[in-house]
């Protein structure tokens, strides 16, 4: 069987091909091996494995790797899509809504903490990362903040605590998520 390289020519990433153009109110430093993106919401440090070079000049960063092996090639887009991330992040930010629905099923903002009734015999709490903001409306919760991972995965948490049932649809849930609903049973 032939390799993945052979098979389909000497495969390059399509988004680290091209430099990636430094947006107005951005800085992007280089040391050794971390980059620091400043903006106008805040400051992001990453530290990226040397097998990538990463050239930072005023208005672009260009990438190519060192190696021609699938593990370095697999990196390189990858770490293209981070600083782009990285970009956006110190200059827009990221946020996500959840929604929660079910009778009883409630939220509350106490101090840096969110306080979950969920149907349990106990109330859910859950700490907010430092570098990250929620705000509560109604039976609405919105995670924002400059790092996209770090909103993401605040997110999943939370959710991850009552996921959406498929027969009433209670839990909590993405803004706009979609949950596939099951037919319950029918009296004969």
């Amino acid at each position: 069987m032939a390799s993945f390289s052979s098979q389909f020519g000497n495969y390059m990433s399509r988004l680290a091909k091209k430099p990636i153009a430094i947006r107005n109110g951005v800085t992007v430093t280089k040391n050794a091996d971390t980059i620091t993106v400043k903006g106008p919401k805040g400051e992001l440090v990453r530290t990226f494995k040397p097998i990538i070079e990463i050239v930072v000049d005023d208005k672009e960063i260009a990438l190519t790797p060192k190696n021609n092996d699938s593990f370095t090639r697999s990196l390189w887009g990858t770490y293209a899509s981070h600083l782009i991330n990285m970009m956006e992040g110190v200059t827009q930010g990221y946020s996500k809504k959840l929604e929660i629905s079910g009778v009883g099923f409630k939220v509350a903002l106490v101090g840096d903490r969110l306080e979950f009734a969920l149907g349990f015999s106990h109330p859910v709490v859950m700490e907010v990362p430092k570098n990250i903001q929620a705000t509560v409306e109604k039976n609405t919760i919105t995670v924002t903040g400059i790092d996209k991972e770090a909103v993401g995965l605040f997110a999943a948490q939370i959710r991850s605590k009552k996921k959406p049932e498929p027969y009433k649809g209670k839990g909590i849930k993405y803004s706009g998520e979609e949950v596939r609903r099951k037919q319950g049973k029918k009296n004969a």
